[in-house]
């Protein structure tokens, strides 16, 4: 049976791009457009400098919503956040390996309660960290830009980007495994397009792809019609 985790070119919208003042009303939205899963970015001020959004605002609207909440910890000390995620009750949890000491024992402390788990890769991070844990991941995210600096004016991805997409989903078809590839980062209907039909899975869709306001169901709608284009 098909699973949201295993449809082709799915989006994940980031939650933190949303009108933070009015979330509930933007999540019935995304859920009336068609949206399976919310991206919930989890920041500690540390890790990466910003922190827009707090454990107690996921839980409440944990309840609020049918949406699967697609988790990324991007965080110094994991220990705490993933335990209080795991409390209310996410679909999936990717933690980043630069802060993690015991990366597969996170994987496996994720699992344990029948969550999918993952790892995340900050741009310069090199696809060798995975070597001996890519069989027991879910989903690896790949950052095209630096955590916490998409408020910077002109930040793009990070050119070599293309080349890691392409050798992780060498090094997940050489093994013949079911880990789907997560780009996040200034994710742009063109980058969509360049990845969607065989080498990524789920796409971060923020402030590149989603306009605030009025304009927010027309932009989203203009995605979900690429998604139908691609996958023809």
């Amino acid at each position: 049976m098909e699973t949201i985790w295993d449809k082709p070119c799915m989006y994940t919208p980031s939650l933190i791009t949303l009108d933070l003042c009015n979330l509930e009303s933007q999540v019935r939205i995304l859920e009336q457009e068609g949206l399976e899963m919310l991206h919930v970015d989890i920041l500690d001020g540390h890790f990466s400098p910003s922190m827009p959004l707090g454990l107690e605002t996921v839980r409440q609207l944990r309840d609020k919503t049918d949406l699967a909440f697609d988790c990324h910890v991007m965080v110094t000390e994991q220990d705490y956040f993933v335990d209080e995620l795991l409390d209310i009750g996410v679909q999936q949890i990717v933690f980043h390996a630069e802060t993690q000491p015991h990366i597969d024992g996170m994987l496996n402390r994720i699992h344990e309660k029948g969550v999918r788990a993952g790892v995340a890769l900050k741009p310069a991070t090199p696809l060798s960290t995975l070597e001996y844990v890519l069989e027991k991941c879910d989903t690896v995210l790949l950052m095209l830009i630096n955590p916490g600096y998409a408020f910077v004016k002109g930040e793009k991805p990070v050119p070599y980007g293309d080349r890691k997409i392409r050798e992780l989903k060498q090094m997940i078809r050489e093994r013949d495994l079911n880990v789907k590839i997560s780009l996040d980062g200034r994710i742009s209907p063109e980058v969509v397009r360049k990845y969607g039909r065989d080498l990524a899975d789920q796409f971060v869709i923020g402030s590149t792809c989603l306009k605030k306001g009025e304009e927010m169901v027309p932009s989203i709608r203009e995605m979900m019609d690429l998604r139908k284009e691609i996958l023809s």
